[in-house]
This record gives C-alpha cells, structure tokens and sequence, in this order.
C-alpha cells in the first residue's frame, strides 16, 4: 500500500472546497464602513451610515437612520435606506434596487444600476448612467443627467394629503438632459415642471407638458 504524505491530505481538502463566502455586516447602533477593496457580503445597520470604500465588493446594504456613500468602481448589490441619501461616485456597479423614503439619490459618471431608482421625498439625479428599472417618486426633483439611459420610463405618484399638510407646496422640476433617453412612459399624477432637451428621447408623456430646451440646463436652472 502506498503511503501518502500528511500534508497532501489538507491541501487536497483544500482544493476540493468551495471559497470561503463574504462575511455580512449586521449592526444595530453604529455605522458600517468597508475599506477599499475590501469584499464582504450584506450590510446592515439601524442607526448608522455605511459607507463603502473605492473598488470594494458588497451586498446588499440597508440601513434605517443613515446615510449610504459609495465610493468609485464599487460593485454591490441594492442600496435601501429610510432617512438618509445614496450616493454613488464614478463606475459604480449596483445588481439590484435604489430606494429611499426621505433623502435623495444621486449615481455619478459610468453608473450601471440593474434595477429601479425610489424616492418619497428626495432628488434623483443620475449623469452618464444607465439604469435598467425605471424612476418612481412623490416630491423629489429628477434629473436624467448627460447621456443617461433610463430603461423603465418615469413615475410620479399622487402625494397623500398628509405629505401635502406637512411640506410646503411646491412642484417637483423634471430634467430630461443632453442625449439622454428615457424608455417606457413618463407618467404625471402631479403637476411638475418638465423640461426636456432637444437631443433627448422619451416615451410618451402623461400629465404634464414638456418644454424644450438646448443648453447645458433650462434657462433659469
């Protein structure tokens, strides 16, 4: 019988098993943040912001009091906060949903977000992005930035009664930009301001109606 070294035996284990998966983040009090490069799976918190470092790799981040600031060429999964901002810097890749109650959500140069972008009472801005969902909203400014490709079209719903007592009336302004598309309809349960550039596309437009524009913003902006 031939016999084997005792070191083959671990290093064959090894090879045989699977990598070793991300370890998640849960916190109840506290913010989270991941260094850069670093790779972790799902992050949570309660009351805290998390914040993820330039070319690191996540999951799903959430949080309820916080704010969530992603930094460049990050690839993560869906980003969802209640009372606080998404941020997402240059080349960021996102597998899921960005969603926020009371805070904005802004996604910069080479963005690429496979799902939807939600607010109640925040701005949406995007600039070069390509989103895969569409845009749906209550109060908040959109802005379809340069060159964004938003591929689920856009929504405004009616706001309820007790947002209206609460906020100070104001209509939301709606800003189509320079070469960007908007696929699927542009649906306006409210009356907003929508301005639409003259290189621009969109699908039809319900509820509102779009004044044309050709420099860089509409004129007053």
């Amino acid at each position: 019988m031939r016999i084997r070294p005792v070191f083959a035996l671990p290093i064959a284990l090894a090879l045989a098993l699977p990598a070793f998966a991300a370890q998640d983040i849960d916190k109840v009090n506290g913010s989270i943040t991941v260094e850069p490069g670093e790779t972790v799976g799902n992050l949570e918190t309660v009351n805290g912001s998390i914040r993820i470092g330039a070319g690191a790799r996540t999951g799903h981040a959430e949080t309820v009091n916080g704010s969530i600031t992603v930094a460049e060429n990050v690839q993560a999964g869906g980003l969802e906060t209640v009372n606080g901002s998404i941020r997402v810097a240059g080349n960021g890749k996102l597998a899921s949903d960005l969603e926020t109650v009371n805070g904005g959500v802004f996604v910069d140069r080479g963005g690429d977000v496979n799902g939807h972008i939600e607010t109640v009472n925040g701005a949406i801005g995007l600039v070069d992005t390509d989103l895969s969902g569409g845009i749906t909203t209550v109060n908040g400014d959109v802005t379809v930035g340069i060159d964004s490709h938003v591929k689920g079209g856009i929504r405004y719903t009616k706001p309820n009664t007790s947002w209206i007592s609460f906020n100070k009336p104001r209509d939301p302004k709606v800003i189509i930009g320079p070469n960007a598309v908007v696929d699927g309809p542009l649906v306006f349960e409210r009356k907003v301001e929508l301005y639409v550039h003259s290189t621009a596309k969109t699908g039809p437009i319900t509820g509102a109606t779009a004044v044309r524009f050709d420099g860089a913003m509409p004129p007053g902006q």
